[in-house]
């Protein structure tokens, strides 16, 4: 079946949506959400997925972007969440997801030259221990630690100053295109089965006896309104948790928001190859390698504020640099700075009456069944998404609906043994990655960009460029890119709005230091082709996307998240919301 999501997969998604009773119906489409509808698709199940913005537009797109089993949780002995973690990175390494999840190597510098590098190594080795024990998947894993003297240190980082550190122990974890997973997990749910549809907003509920039977919609692309029936619904919906149980006239999870910021410099700006982990007096700072940028992140501070639009103010900019400096030689400077992206951590706490809720509480996430015919799930880690789908759904199938056997089996999760959409091929892929570049006089870098974000349905993207070899070039402004890829994710990835492609199917908007702008034309034309846009149409799309560059430009420079937010809510919303009931 195929995993494509063009805009008439969609049309054809609602339609059958709203003519079928589904089995369950997940609202929400970042990294939980989607995993969730692999994981009900995979079992059997006819599923349906929702999304009021597009696919990974929350937190899902604005994390550290790593896999990793965190090694502060080790310090904190919670071993059970650390082993969890280490797993499931192995699993996408290994198998579920090699073109999109890669071993990447971290510095831990050590200011203390015998017992910080002893009680450091110590964790370390056991973190060493539990990922190979446990995160080996098809004999792909993740090297060993090293420990690294001074002399070895300023080799392999000579960016760090000489009094930064005594030396380091260099370790590894895991790094991930963390939109286009999501995009993924999506396709590859579809390609089970599942009808999925962004750009949808849930804005009431169908009740039956007592019991959640669906939902009211509204195709926020037509305005044409919905009536979705499902036996169950999920909601995976994060820092918006509360505001969905509040539609539902439910309560059982309180979930507070907390900004996390990153920042993206120029690759040129720090020598070497590894990343490094600081500590800093709140947590850990990451400064991760990526192919033409380092991003650097992150902050940890509450946002009380409307969760639609978080921002970065000057203030979490000059931390970040400030942290950062502490280490280079080579201080960074706000010029550096090409790109800032701002997202809002779950942070959850169970509360309600005692037998209000029935709730499943791992370390990391809670699941609740909040009312009959509604479950939902908060908190997590992105590393740990599959089991968090996993057992949302196990939960709601528990909630037995009427004319559901009691009795009856639930079919056990598949998604430890399902690898995404182009997993498949993707090594053998990157063996001919030289015949690919000869093939279409292009460099092995490039084919490695394209099978680094595509992995084997590479081909589909090269089969455009063979019917249209316009389409090969580079876009305009954005020279690590083809045309082709802004064609593709029209037409196989979902994007309905020139953001969606200069946001989350690139990373325009935050790895160049004109956040995208010199692409928005050039893009846009290429999309009001395949989408229908008149000429107003793509001059408001390319408008919208450029109000928004100058209003989260605006927001850097104010001191503090208040006035950020009133900077950033400037630029108006391509898709404005329709009123809830």
């Amino acid at each position: 079946m195929s995993t494509a999501l063009s805009p008439e997969v969609r049309t054809r998604a609602l339609a059958r949506m709203s003519a079928d009773v589904l089995d369950v119906l997940v609202i929400g489409g970042g990294v939980t959400g989607a995993g969730a509808a692999l994981d009900a698709a995979s079992r059997g199940l006819t599923v349906g997925l929702v999304e009021q913005r597009d696919w990974a537009s929350g937190t899902s797109s604005r994390a550290s972007k790593l896999v990793h089993g965190g090694l502060r949780y080790l310090e904190m002995l919670d071993f059970a969440l650390v082993r969890e973690a280490l797993h499931e990175r192995g699993l996408l390494v290994g198998r579920l997801a090699p073109h999109l999840v890669h071993p990447v190597p971290f510095l831990y510098p050590l200011r203390h030259r015998v017992w910080e590098r002893a009680y450091t190594g110590a964790g370390i080795a056991l973190y060493d221990v539990l990922g190979g024990l446990l995160g080996r998947v098809g004999g792909q894993g993740v090297p060993l630690h090293r420990h690294l003297s001074k002399k070895a240190l300023r080799r392999v980082a000579p960016s760090l100053r000489e009094d930064a550190a005594v030396g380091a122990i260099r370790y590894w974890d895991a790094k991930v295109d963390d939109a286009r997973l999501v995009q993924v997990l999506v396709r590859t749910a579809v390609g089970h089965g599942a009808l999925a549809a962004s750009r949808t907003q849930v804005v009431g509920y169908l009740e039956e006896d007592g019991r959640v039977a669906g939902v009211r919609a509204v195709d926020l692309e037509t305005g044409r309104e919905l009536t979705i029936r499902a036996r169950h619904v999920v909601g995976a919906t994060g820092v918006w948790t509360d505001q969905t149980q509040e539609l539902f006239r439910a309560q059982g999870l309180t979930v507070r928001a907390s900004k996390g910021v990153h920042i993206a410099v120029p690759r040129e700006v720090i020598a070497g190859e590894d990343g490094i982990i600081l500590r800093t007096e709140k947590s850990v700072l990451f400064i991760i390698p990526w192919p033409t940028h380092w991003v650097i992140g992150t902050t940890d501070t509450p946002w009380d504020l409307a969760k639609d639009h978080p921002v970065a103010s000057a203030a979490d900019v000059d931390y970040l640099l400030e942290r950062a400096n502490e280490v280079l030689e080579r201080p960074l400077s706000r010029d550096d700075v090409v790109g800032v992206y701002t997202g809002l951590r779950p942070l959850l706490q169970p509360v309600g009456e005692e037998g209000a809720a029935t709730t499943k509480v791992s370390r990391e996430h809670t699941v609740a069944t909040v009312r009959p015919g509604l479950t939902v799930i908060a908190g997590g880690k992105y590393t740990t998404y599959r089991v968090m789908a996993r057992d949302v759904v196990d939960m709601a199938l528990a909630d037995r609906a009427p004319g559901e056997d009691p009795d009856a089996p639930v079919p056990a999760s598949l998604t430890e043994e399902l690898p995404l959409a182009g997993a498949d091929g993707y090594r053998v892929r990157w063996n001919r990655k030289a015949h690919l570049a000869r093939a279409h006089g292009w460099t092995e870098t490039r084919v490695e960009h394209l099978l680094d974000r595509y992995g084997s349905l590479v081909d589909e993207l090269l089969a455009l460029v063979d019917a249209d070899p316009d389409l090969g070039r580079p876009l305009e402004g954005a020279p690590d890119y083809v045309r082709a890829e802004v064609v593709y994710a029209v037409t196989a990835e979902g994007a309905l709005h020139l953001e969606d492609v200069l946001t989350r199917r690139t990373r325009l908007s935050y790895e160049q230091a004109d956040r995208g702008t010199a692409s928005a034309r050039p893009a846009a034309e290429l999309m009001a082709r395949l989408l229908g846009w008149d000429d107003a149409q793509r001059e408001r799309e390319i408008a919208t996307y450029l109000a928004r560059v100058e209003a989260e430009r605006a927001a850097e420079a104010m001191p503090d998240d208040t006035s950020a937010e009133r900077a950033r809510l400037q630029a108006p919303e391509i898709r404005p919301f329709a009123a809830s009931a």
